[in-house]
């Protein structure tokens, strides 16, 4: 009987254990500078506005049409083409994105009118709209199930390339002119090789294969619960993305009116606020994997209130005090509100990520339109005294069911 058993354990052996899934950091690390340098090329259009206006005599309202054209084209396509390749992986599109991005940098320096604008504001728009949600999906392959790490990790890269950006303006671009847009097509040549040996490891690694696959979570939410979630959270996306916007576009012309500063001087003031918010974005995803995501999105909303309704109000010091922790409490939520989405829609990795970056390129497509009419209309002072009161849209988090993640360890 022995000497059977032992026959069969040497026929069968047991199978070996599948290691756990790790936190790939150079992966991680390579789609967060891959974010950084995309988001920075990204950030030279709205620093350039200042020149732009000027060049071509624009209004405050086609300025904002040319912020909506790029990001309206950004935020259409992205739901699409993660829905597309949630059904067939396509890895190589993320270098191929960066390759359409490249195109638009080159006819952005070139453009020689307002309609040219508007059409290298659509060639980048296309390339951002390949990147945002593939390079999600895999920060999430590489996490190792820390998924809120590598999302944060993922978007600070981006919110950093969003913070050099008018840093490269201000030194490249605003003193040498429009044509001096073109040297920012090293950082989507860097980009492109840096997204080469991540597609290889999305290829050929087994946590990738084994994250592609799909393994079904063990908790699913009802019908009704996520569709009120996803409306909670498209609510919020538009309070955040409304308010950041009134900064990243216009802030500069705010600090020019009000505090009587060069446009250098304003980007400057512009660079410290994204600064903020990649710092703040980095806290965001750790501390929603150890206490969920929805503490993280209550103290993102509510947390900043007062500091934005003391705003409009303050000198220039204060200005610059109140718009870095305003910076820093409302970056954190992203994160947060990313991977919230992907549990409570799962196996939907690519659909989700494409639905909350194009949320975040249309809303702020949209709101930068409206804010430049508006600023038109009743003058950029107003504008800021008018999203003061955005944040408070964040006690609609009341109706979000817990953390999906605390209601899978059973935590509620």
């Amino acid at each position: 009987m022995t000497l059977q058993t032992a026959s069969l354990a040497e026929t069968n052996p047991t199978p070996k254990a599948t290691p756990a899934p790790q936190f790939v950091v150079r992966i991680v690390g390579a789609v967060a500078l891959a974010h950084l340098l995309n988001d920075l090329i990204q950030a030279v259009l709205p620093a350039i506005y200042p020149m732009l206006k000027s060049h071509y005599t624009l209004t405050f309202g086609q300025i904002g049409w040319l912020a909506m054209t790029y990001q309206f084209v950004a935020s259409l396509l992205q739901p699409w083409i993660g829905l597309y390749t949630d059904k067939h992986p396509k890895p190589w599109l993320l270098p191929m994105g960066m390759g359409v991005t490249l195109l638009g940098i080159f006819c952005l320096a070139l453009s020689g009118s307002y309609p040219m604008l508007l059409v290298s504001s659509v060639i980048i728009g296309i390339g951002s709209a390949t990147f945002h949600p593939e390079a999600s999906r895999v920060a999430r392959m590489a996490s190792g199930g820390r998924f809120g790490t590598a999302q944060s990790a993922f978007q600070v890269g981006g919110n950093t390339g969003s913070a050099i950006g008018p840093l490269v303006a201000s030194a490249v671009i605003l003193p040498f002119g429009q044509m001096a847009v073109g040297w920012v097509a090293f950082a989507a040549v860097a980009a492109i090789w840096v997204l080469f040996g991540v597609t290889r490891w999305r290829l050929h690694h087994p946590q990738a294969k084994a994250a592609a696959a799909g393994l079904a979570p063990a908790f699913r939410y009802g019908r009704t619960t996520v569709i009120r979630a996803l409306a909670v959270i498209g609510l919020l996306m538009f309070a955040k993305f409304i308010y950041i916007g009134a900064f990243t576009n216009y802030f500069t012309f705010y600090l020019i009116e009000r505090f009587d500063l060069t446009v250098q001087q304003s980007q400057l003031y512009l660079f410290c606020f994204l600064a903020a918010i990649a710092a703040g974005t980095f806290a965001g995803g750790p501390v929603g994997d150890r206490i969920g995501r929805k503490a993280v999105i209550w103290v993102s909303f509510l947390g900043v209130a007062p500091f934005a309704l003391l705003l409009p109000h303050a000198n220039l010091f204060w200005t610059a005090v109140l718009a870095v922790t305003i910076g820093l409490i409302m970056s954190s939520a992203f994160a947060a509100l990313v991977v919230y989405a992907q549990e409570i829609v799962p196996g939907r990795v690519g659909l989700v990520s494409g639905l909350m970056f194009g949320l975040m390129f249309g809303i702020s497509g949209i709101g930068a339109a409206a804010l430049g009419n508006l600023a038109d209309i009743y003058g950029i002072t107003w504008v800021y005294q008018f999203c003061a009161y955005l944040p408070l849209l964040g006690l609609a988090t009341a109706l979000l069911p817990a953390s999906p993640e605390r209601r899978v360890k059973g935590g509620g």
